[in-house]
C-alpha cells in the first residue's frame, strides 16, 4: 500500500496478500497510537501501470473512485464480480483528506487539509451501513464507530447575539394530526429564541406544514418547480428571516441559491432534519456527527485496503475520456493518464461513477442516440462549495459542533475539529505548533466580501484566506469576547481544486457541486440507462435523498449495482436501499391533499 500525494492510495499488483494485510495492521496501529507513523514506504512514488485489458468474464469497469465508485466496487466484489476502478486523482473524491504538503516534522504527519469538512446527519442510512462493513482495529462496528456526535450547534451573527442550541430537540409528539396542531408543535422548535418576527415565522411554518402534508404528486410537480425564495415569500421579510430561514437552509447547508434551488429538494432535506432533531425516527442516529480523525485515516484508507484485499483492482492516474459503442452496447472505455498515454479498457459492464461535469463529455452523439435521456444532463447546474482550514496555535472550540455564520457574505460554516479527534493534534500533525484545525466551508463564491470588496472567485488564495478569517471574526468577536486572534494562525490550507488564473483574474474549480435547481428533476437520469451494460452512479442520479451528498452518491451506487445484477442475471441479493422517513401519522393529511390535487385544488393551507 502506497500513500500517494493528495491523499489517495495506489495498490501495486506486486504486493502479496500477506503484505497488504500486514500494511493494514500497521496502518491500524498508526491510527490508534498517537505516536505511530505510517508504514515504511508510505511516501514512495506511485507505480504507473497500464490498465488491465484481459478478458475473463463478469468484468466490471468502474470509472471513478470517489464515494460512488468505491461503493459500487464494494457491493460488486462481495457478489463475485471482477472489479477494476479507474481513478484519475485520488480515492475518496471530494470526501477525502488532502494533506498539506511539507508541513509534517519530527515524525508527525502533514497537517490535514480537506475539500470540506465531513458531516453525517443522523438520517443518513446508506453510508452508516457501508461503514459497519469496513473493519477498523478495535472497533466492533468497524469504521462506523469512528463517528462521534457534536452535541450542539451555533448560529453566529455580526452585531447580534449568537444562538447556541442542542443538536436534538424535545421529541415531537403527534398527539393531534391536523395541520394546525402540527404547525403549533413546530413553532416551538423554530422560534430560535425570538430571532424571527412572529408573523414571519408563521409564514415559514405554514409553508413547512404544507410541504409535510402534501401528497407526492404535488411535491413532484408544484414544489419541484418553485424556488425556495418563492415558496417562503422572501421579498420584504426581515434580515433575520432571510438570513436564517431562507439562506442558511440553502446557501450554507448545500451551497444552493435560494432564488434557484427547488423547494422539493430543500423540503425533503428540511423534513429529514426536523424528524431527526425531534427524535421521531428510532432508526436515525445523532443529528450532527463527524469523524474522529481525518477522513483518510478514519475511513478512506481502511475502505480501500478492504476492497484491495477482497480483490478490487485500482488503476490510479487514469481518467475516462470517451466510450465506444457498437450494436447498442458499450464495447470499451478510452482512458488517458496524466502523461497523455491512452488505452482502451475492455469489460463486460461499465459504471460511470464520476461527477456530472465529467460524465457529460462522455455522451457522444452515438451514446445519446442509444439513450436520449442522457442529453438532459447537460442542463444540470453546478456551483462551488469549497473548504479552507486554519491551523491554530491553541485549541479553539468555537462550538461543540458546527457553526453557521449567518449573514456572512460568503455563507460560511465551520467546525473546530481537534476537540473531536482522538489523540493530541499537535503530537500527530505538523511541526507541533498547531493545536487545532478550524475547518471552514465557503458556500458563496459570487458575493463581494468585506475586506477587498471582491467575490471569492475573484480573490487569490491569500485573499480568500484573509477574507474568510475576517468574516468569521466579524461574527464571533462582535460581543467583545475575542474568540479568534490573528497571531494564532500557524498556517492555512485551501482546497487545491481551486486554482488562480492570473490572466483571467479569477479562480477555476476542479470540484464543483451539483445544485438541484427548480425543475431539474426531469433532467436527472436513473442509475440504469437504456444501454444494457452501462450504469450511472453519482450524486446527480435520481435518489430518495435528492441532494448532492455522500449519502446520495452511495445510494445511487447501490441502485446501479442492483440494476447491473438484474441485467447480468445474478442470483445475488441486491444491496439494501433505504427511504427517508414519512410519518404514518401524517398519511391522512397527505391523502386529503392527494384528493385535492387530483381535483385540481390547492393545498388546504394554500387557500
Amino acid at each position: 500500500m502506497i500513500d500517494e500525494p493528495g491523499g489517495s492510495i495506489v495498490f501495486d499488483a506486486r504486493l502479496s496478500r500477506r503484505t497488504v494485510l500486514g500494511s493494514l495492521c500497521a496502518f491500524g496501529a498508526a491510527t490508534v497510537l498517537p505516536s505511530a507513523v505510517l508504514p515504511p514506504g508510505a511516501a514512495a512514488a506511485p507505480v504507473r501501470r497500464s490498465p488491465a485489458l484481459h478478458s475473463t468474464g463478469r468484468r466490471v469497469a468502474v470509472l471513478g473512485g470517489g464515494m460512488a465508485g468505491l461503493t459500487v466496487a464494494h457491493e460488486l466484489i462481495e457478489r463475485g464480480f471482477e472489479v477494476t476502478v479507474y481513478e484519475p486523482k485520488a480515492l475518496g473524491g471530494k470526501a477525502r483528506s488532502i494533506p498539506s504538503p511539507g508541513t509534517g516534522a519530527g515524525g508527525r504527519r502533514d497537517l490535514p487539509g480537506e475539500h470540506g469538512f465531513r458531516f453525517f446527519p443522523g438520517f443518513y442510512q446508506h453510508i452508516p451501513e457501508t461503514m459497519r462493513r469496513i473493519p477498523f482495529p478495535g472497533n466492533p462496528n468497524g469504521v462506523f464507530d469512528n463517528l462521534v456526535a457534536g452535541p450542539a450547534f451555533r448560529m453566529s451573527m455580526p452585531d447580534g447575539p449568537d444562538l447556541t442550541a442542542p443538536a436534538s430537540i424535545a421529541p415531537l409528539r403527534f398527539d393531534v394530526y391536523d395541520p394546525s396542531s402540527l404547525q403549533q408543535s413546530l413553532g416551538a422548535a423554530f422560534s430560535l429564541g425570538g430571532a424571527i418576527p412572529p408573523h414571519e415565522l408563521e409564514v415559514f411554518l405554514r409553508k413547512l406544514v404544507m410541504f409535510l402534508t402534501s401528497c407526492i404528486e404535488r411535491r413532484d410537480t408544484e414544489w419541484e418547480h418553485q424556488t425556495w425564495s418563492q415558496t417562503l415569500e422572501a421579498d420584504g421579510k426581515s434580515k433575520a428571516y432571510r438570513d436564517i430561514l431562507v439562506s442558511a437552509l440553502t446557501r450554507q447547508l448545500v451551497a444552493a441559491r435560494p432564488a434557484t434551488v427547488s423547494t422539493r429538494t430543500i423540503g425533503i432535506m428540511g423534513q429529514a432534519f426536523v424528524w431527526n432533531a425531534m427524535g421521531t425516527v428510532p432508526a436515525y442516529g445523532h443529528l450532527d456527527r463527524l469523524l474522529s480523525a481525518p477522513t483518510n485515516e478514519a475511513w478512506i484508507y481502511p475502505w480501500a485496503a478492504l476492497l484491495r484485499n477482497l480483490g478490487v483492482r485500482f488503476e490510479m492516474g487514469w481518467a475516462a475520456e470517451s466510450l465506444d459503442i457498437d450494436g447498442g452496447k458499450i464495447t470499451g472505455a478510452r482512458v488517458v493518464d496524466g502523461d497523455g498515454n491512452r488505452a482502451t479498457v475492455d469489460a463486460d459492464w461499465f459504471v460511470a461513477a464520476m461527477p456530472v461535469e465529467r460524465a457529460v463529455p462522455l455522451w457522444s452523439p452515438r451514446i445519446l442516440a442509444a439513450d436520449p435521456r442522457l442529453e438532459g444532463m447537460r442542463q444540470l447546474t453546478t456551483d462551488w462549495m469549497v473548504g479552507i482550514q486554519y491551523f491554530l496555535r491553541r485549541s479553539t472550540p468555537v462550538a461543540q459542533g458546527h457553526v453557521a455564520y449567518l449573514g456572512s457574505p460568503w455563507a460560511l460554516t465551520s467546525i473546530s475539529q481537534a476537540q473531536f479527534w482522538r489523540g493530541s493534534f499537535a503530537g500527530r500533525y505538523g511541526d507541533g505548533s498547531a493545536h487545532d484545525c478550524l475547518s471552514v466551508d465557503i458556500s458563496d463564491w459570487d458575493t463581494p466580501g468585506i475586506l477587498y470588496g471582491k467575490t471569492a472567485e475573484e480573490c487569490t488564495a491569500q485573499e480568500v484566506a484573509a477574507e474568510t478569517w475576517e468574516q468569521m471574526k466579524l461574527c464571533l468577536n462582535d460581543s467583545g469576547d475575542h474568540v479568534l486572534h490573528d497571531d494564532e494562525v500557524v498556517s492555512w490550507f485551501l482546497d487545491p481544486g481551486v486554482r488562480w488564473d492570473a490572466a483571467a483574474g479569477r479562480n477555476t474549480n476542479d470540484t464543483p457541486l451539483l445544485i438541484n435547481t427548480a425543475g431539474s428533476w426531469t433532467n436527472r437520469p436513473d442509475a440504469r440507462t437504456a444501454i444494457p451494460n452501462l450504469f450511472l452512479a453519482g450524486d446527480y442520479v435520481r435518489t430518495d435523498i435528492d441532494l448532492a451528498t455522500m449519502e446520495s452518491a452511495n445510494e445511487s451506487a447501490r441502485a446501479a449495482v442492483a440494476a447491473l445484477l438484474e441485467a447480468a442475471g445474478s442470483p445475488a441479493a441486491p444491496p439494501s436501499l433505504y427511504r427517508l422517513h414519512e410519518p404514518p401519522e401524517l398519511a391522512p393529511a397527505r391523502q386529503i391533499d392527494a384528493d385535492r390535487y387530483r381535483a385540481g385544488l390547492p393545498h388546504l393551507l394554500g387557500t
